[in-house]
């Protein structure tokens, strides 16, 4: 009878200890919750792209309540998000423009040349290792969808062995951008309009050879840029963005239709009543888009305008101005 009370008690002790080593161990590990933190990871969307710069929401939302980092880094949540933030931190926010993913590449299956089969892994990284991949571009897309099954907004969609990025659905987060074993996507400011997009260092025959719609560095459009936005680096075109105005010239001027242009289709200019004939606005036209001799009235030709809009910036009078072919054809 002592033996069975004797090992109650101890069994009694024990557990006690035990017990009591729990409770403060739990006080002791138990780590404090941030009200605010918790209350800004409700707020964001739980994608955990990392286009905030950090590796989840979770991990932002510590940084944002520690003021470590800025409140309007999501650029998947946008302004919705950006205002619920502001109003937990007490303060008020702008929302951040997201950058907008673009494919530094127009090689389709109907444009560049394949000079292979390739039957191994269908996968970008997995056809690298094997020679590069089979495109007769070294530096073009292989086609192989590592972009479009990666991408967690369902943005990017493949076309003629090429991803296409649906703007709308882009929120900039980057991924692409991380798993492209090529680096042919970048992103860039969602207003920009002109992009050149090849990023082959070859030239000539070589290029032309292969693709299609490769830059094989003739500088046209380094010369007709007004702006001096281009320079050519080791046979490509590489744009100033600071200096470059959006003006489509190089989209215009380019042989080999290498450059994006997001406001096609353009409107036109379009000369009202007060022309003088100072034949400025003749001057700057590279494309021979206006008529009239000096001192005569000049007129637009619809057909050969490309809407670059540097007539109406040299323009004294201001008289002209940029409209869609429709309002033209009210006016004629």
């Amino acid at each position: 009878m002592n033996t069975i009370l004797i090992s109650v008690i101890s069994f009694g002790a024990i557990g006690l200890l035990l017990a009591i080593i729990l409770v403060i161990g739990y006080k002791k590990l138990t780590v404090e919750v941030d009200e605010k933190e918790a209350s800004l990871r409700e707020v964001l969307p739980g994608a955990n792209c990392g286009a905030c710069g950090y590796p989840g929401c979770d991990a932002y939302a510590q940084a944002v309540s520690k003021g470590e980092s800025a409140p309007n880094l999501c650029s998947v949540g946008g302004e919705e998000v950006a205002f619920k933030i502001g109003k937990i931190l007490g303060i008020s926010i702008e929302a951040k423009t997201p950058p907008v993913a673009f494919l530094k590449c127009k090689g389709s299956a109907s444009i560049a040349k394949r000079f292979a089969d390739y039957q191994g892994i269908e996968t970008c990284q997995a056809a690298v290792f094997a020679k590069g991949g089979n495109k007769g571009c070294e530096y073009g897309c292989l086609g192989l969808a590592d972009c479009e099954r990666a991408c967690p907004f369902n943005a990017i969609s493949m076309k003629d062995d090429l991803p296409y990025v649906d703007r709308e659905k882009c929120t900039g987060c980057g991924v692409c951008v991380e798993v492209c074993p090529k680096n042919l996507f970048e992103l860039i400011d969602r207003d920009k309009k002109v992009y050149l997009s090849c990023v082959s260092l070859d030239k000539g025959k070589e290029v032309k050879d292969v693709c299609k719609k490769g830059c094989f560095a003739c500088s046209i459009c380094v010369r007709a840029c007004p702006y001096d936005a281009l320079k050519m680096v080791n046979n490509l075109p590489v744009m100033d963005v600071s200096k470059c105005t959006d003006c489509g010239i190089c989209y215009a001027k380019c042989p080999t239709d290498s450059y994006v242009d997001f406001a096609q289709p353009r409107p036109v200019a379009y000369i009202n009543v007060g022309c003088d004939g100072c034949h400025e606005c003749s001057k700057v036209c590279q494309f021979k888009a206006i008529e009239g001799k000096e001192g005569e009235i000049h007129k637009i030709i619809p057909d050969k305008c490309v809407g670059c809009e540097e007539c109406v910036k040299a323009c004294p009078l201001k008289i002209i101005e940029m409209k869609v072919l429709k309002q033209l054809k009210e006016v004629a």
